[in-house]
């Protein structure tokens, strides 16, 4: 599975398991990452190896793709994109924002979250909606990457960061799809699947919403 196939043709992908650190970082981006330990390093260089090639399929040249207060890529103007990494795992989703208003993706390994982690993130509903039988799933994780993605997307369309609190998220294990109620402002809907030990996440916010 693929973020190819979670998200619409007209966003532009790049995903890769292996480190990608022969790329030049443009002089903002190397002020970004700073004196980063090597973990960080090559999720920051990789991240960004896969969204100048993400932004190629867009027909963009390499651009600089810093990150601001939050964490959050710079990304040039007129597109829209996001970037996520998790051990053996790292990918970027960009698009013109002529055709979308932001968009989300997260990875994460597929395993159990930590002990005391949901009950941060979930809510009692939630977490009631994730007891069911769903052989090998880790539907926490599962929830848990798919909160990381609506924040990523509301954070990119609006500037405002949600809590976890803030969406109340409902899995579909049967079609591999998400709902996301936000208080006070309304419904999101994204994708999901499982493969090769990797939860990927991701959702396309359309224009014009608010």
């Amino acid at each position: 599975m693929s973020f190819r196939l979670l998200l619409p043709p007209s966003v532009a992908t790049f995903e890769t398991r292996e480190d990608m650190l022969d790329v030049t970082l443009f002089p903002s981006e190397a002020r970004s990452l700073g004196r980063a330990v090597e973990k960080r390093r090559r999720e920051f260089v990789t991240g960004r190896a896969c969204a100048r090639l993400a932004l190629g399929g867009l027909g963009i040249e390499p651009v600089a793709i810093a990150h601001g207060t939050y964490g959050e890529p710079l990304w040039p103007t007129g597109v829209v994109g996001s970037i996520t990494h998790c051990a053996g795992y790292r990918a970027s989703a960009v698009a013109s924002v002529a055709d979308h208003g932001a968009i989300g993706i997260d990875a994460e390994v597929h395993a159990p979250l930590p002990a005391g982690v949901l009950e941060v993130v979930a809510s009692p509903a939630e977490r009631a909606r994730l007891r069911q039988d769903i052989g090998e799933l880790q539907l926490d994780r599962a929830l848990f990457s798919a909160k990381e993605s609506i924040y990523k997307a509301w954070f990119g369309l609006t500037g405002n960061r949600l809590g976890f609190e803030d969406a109340d998220v409902t899995l579909d294990p049967r079609d591999g799809t998400f709902r996301a109620r936000l208080q006070g402002l309304g419904e999101l809907h994204g994708t999901w699947s499982v493969a090769d030990g990797i939860v990927l996440t991701a959702l396309v916010i359309a224009r014009g919403t608010t």
